[in-house]
């Protein structure tokens, strides 16, 4: 028997009609009660048998593995033309635990010396797109009670800075083209001394790059260099307890700077113990790493596969390389992403349209499985699976068993298809960096899950209080609503040095505020519905703070008023746009097009000529590119009209704030013609 109770199986005999239930005695004034998943114990720290410490994790792991391979790649063939080997090449547990004690103690020495450190925390940055170093060093920090800080420049160069100096950050583990980077800041990361680079590189380069360090101030070790000097003194790991902070992990902020999120050992250990609830795998633990390890999903279902004794196979980073890179690893588990699931499903669908026997076999055998499916919650099928669908599991490598989904929406229509389609368990979740991202996820063969993200997870209880505001209330009919809280052992600690977030985010009773609206249906299932303070995420991830674009398009003089939206399943953002009558009229002019601003109707007609509406979208994203707004905040698509958002039409408050909820009902028709039109690859960009 392992010591540790993991995996821990699905009920044989779950009732799927009350997944969750109400704690008695917990409901309130203004809220629901609490409540929890039927389908196990609630799961805390102090439960029997569960992992406490991302140290307990890696030494469970290396225990069940029997010292067989842990982390792989595919090795470069050449770099002109790129090219990768059509094998992975493996390292091994044991020597991933050398690798960890050697890098732990070289980190440990330079901080107890004072050659690292001197702020609140010992922190250590890394800064790599995902690969096997990545995460060696991150098992590293865990073992020696260092504070993991993972940078990222998806939200531009800046957040690194602040990251860097946010966190008193004296050490970073990069690659060598980050690493460059990090020298060029010189002065303005004056607590940085060491740069680690993580990848191989020409020693003539790494000679540049150290002259350079010299002047700026800053040592640069290469990785085997700092190893060797933690092998030469090693020194026993710190084995940290479930207080002791792991890491701090940078959320993408919409506004301002992003927000340091405090994640102790036993937030994500107790994180990792729910995340292993529901399903014992068959035989060989096999993950693809591709999503960002700077998230904390990527991160918590890593460390999923390392506590099972697992191995991690890590993609190539290019993402028309990464359905190649799943086929040639063939992994028994993939953590997804509406973006990539979407992809396939609509590669697949279009085989419906196939002429002849091709065709009419695709939508016979979509019928029958999706028929089964919603009747029972079965996936497989002995004849349709060989004749049509192996070719779709086969996408992902054709031995996948688990498949989680997370990070942004998928349509109900999709998630049915790729159930069926690729006769795995695919689990359907919801969960932010504020709870390890684990939350609620929905139960395996539940025929009726599509459109929901399941109930609490084992280690979650939630709850729904009123959003007078937004109309929503814990006493609604047919179903409760309000703002989703939740509350458990995986609740960060708060927001590194940021006391107003962290008191706005975590009430006095210990529940975390999200700012999403939900409901719970009549089996005790959550479904997303809104966002309390108008921060939506588009499908590929992305947070859009919609009423700050608004105040950016605002300020284009030939808008009178403007409505931003966005559909969660969408890419990118809509906008409705009342134009100024004089400025239209000014424009219409250049045009070859004679309307008086005081025309109303002829203003009116004349914004259905496509030319019009080009012409002001022009003018708007110039003024987006004046302000900044990265690419994905900018809208790219516009439905024009000269009738005003007024209080008496119900798009204003009383003290003329927009109201969402109504302006989009009465807009859309014409903002759901916009996202089903094809969108051009220039638009998406």
């Amino acid at each position: 028997m392992p010591e540790y109770n993991i995996p821990i199986p699905f009920p044989a005999n779950p009732d799927y009609s009350r997944q969750a239930v109400e704690v008695p005695g917990t409901r309130k004034p203004g809220q629901t009660g609490h409540y929890r998943s039927t389908a196990y114990p609630f799961m805390t720290l102090e439960s029997p048998g569960t992992l406490t410490t991302c140290w307990e994790i890696f030494e469970e792991g290396l225990h069940r593995s029997k010292g067989g391979p842990l982390f792989g790649r595919r090795p470069l063939v050449s770099t002109s033309p790129l090219k990768f080997a059509d094998h992975y090449e493996w390292d091994s547990w044991h020597r991933i635990d050398e690798r960890r004690r050697a890098i732990g103690s070289a980190l440990c020495n330079l901080f107890r010396k004072g050659v690292l450190g001197g702020g609140q925390l010992e922190t250590v940055g890394i800064w790599s797109k995902n690969s096997p170093e990545w995460q060696l060093v991150d098992t590293a920090l865990h073992a020696y009670a260092k504070v993991g800080v993972a940078l990222y420049d998806t939200l531009g160069k800046d957040s690194v800075e602040h990251s860097i100096n946010h966190a008193e950050t004296t050490v970073v583990f990069a690659t060598s083209d980050h690493a460059q980077f990090l020298l060029q800041l010189g002065p303005s990361v004056p607590k940085l001394k060491i740069v680690v680079i993580m990848d191989d590189i020409p020693i003539e380069s790494k000679n540049i790059l150290v002259a350079w360090g010299k002047d700026k101030g800053i040592q640069v070790l290469g990785l085997l260099d700092l190893e060797a000097i933690g092998a030469a003194d090693l020194v026993e790991p710190v084995r940290p307890g479930p207080g002791q902070l792991a890491t701090i992990c940078y959320t993408s902020g919409t506004t301002g700077n992003p927000k340091g999120a405090l994640l102790t050992h036993g937030n994500l250990a107790n994180a990792v113990n729910a995340q292993l609830t529901g399903y014992v795998p068959d035989g060989d633990v096999c993950a693809i790493s591709y999503l960002p390890l700077a998230h904390i999903y990527e991160r918590v279902m890593a460390l999923c596969n390392i506590a099972m004794g697992g191995r991690i196979g890590y993609s190539t980073g290019d993402p028309l390389r990464l359905l190649e890179d799943m086929q040639i690893l063939k992994p028994t588990f993939v953590a997804a992403v509406p973006r990539v699931l979407n992809r396939v499903y609509q590669a697949a669908m279009a085989n419906a349209s196939a002429p002849g026997l091709k065709g009419m076999l695709f939508r016979r055998a979509t019928e029958v499985k999706l028929q089964q499916l919603h009747a029972t919650g079965q996936r497989t099928h002995a004849l349709y699976d060989r004749l049509v669908f192996s070719k779709v599991a086969a996408v992902f490598g054709g031995r996948v068993q688990l498949m989680s989904c997370g990070s942004a929406p998928i349509s109900a229509a999709a998630m049915d298809f790729l159930r069926m389609g690729m006769g795995c368990d695919l689990l359907e979740g919801y969960g932010m960096t504020e709870n390890g991202g684990t939350c609620t996820h929905v139960w395996p063969n539940d025929p009726s899950s599509a459109g929901t993200v399941g109930p609490p997870c084992a280690n979650t209880e939630i709850k729904l209080i009123d959003v007078p505001s937004m109309s929503y209330f814990a006493e609604d009919k047919p179903f409760p609503r309000g703002e989703i809280c939740f509350r458990g052992d995986h609740s960060f600690q708060g927001y590194y040095k940021d006391e107003k977030n962290t008191k706005s985010t975590i009430d006095a009773d210990g529940w975390i505020h999200t700012g999403d609206v939900g409901l719970i249906d009549e089996r005790g299932r959550l479904k997303i519905i809104d966002r309390v303070k108008n921060i939506m995420k588009l499908a590929q991830g992305e947070y859009v703070a919609l009423e700050n674009i608004e105040n950016v398009y605002s300020s284009c003089p030939l808008v009178a008023q403007v409505f931003v939206y966005g559909d969660s399943l969408q890419s990118y953002i809509l906008a409705v746009v009342v134009p100024d009558p004089v400025l239209l009229s000014q424009l219409l002019s250049k045009l070859g097009k004679n309307v008086s601003s005081d025309n109303v109707a002829g203003l009116q007609e004349s914004l259905s000529d496509p030319k019009v509406n080009v012409a002001i979208l022009s003018e708007l994203t110039k003024t987006a590119q004046e302000n900044k707004l990265k690419g994905f905040e900018m809208v790219k698509r516009i439905h024009l009209t000269m009738e005003p958002f007024t209080v008496e039409n119900g798009c204003l408050t009383p003290t003329f704030k927009i109201k969402r909820k109504e302006t989009y009902e009465k807009f859309k028709k014409e903002l759901d013609a916009l996202y089903a039109l094809p969108l051009s690859v220039s638009s998406r960009l």
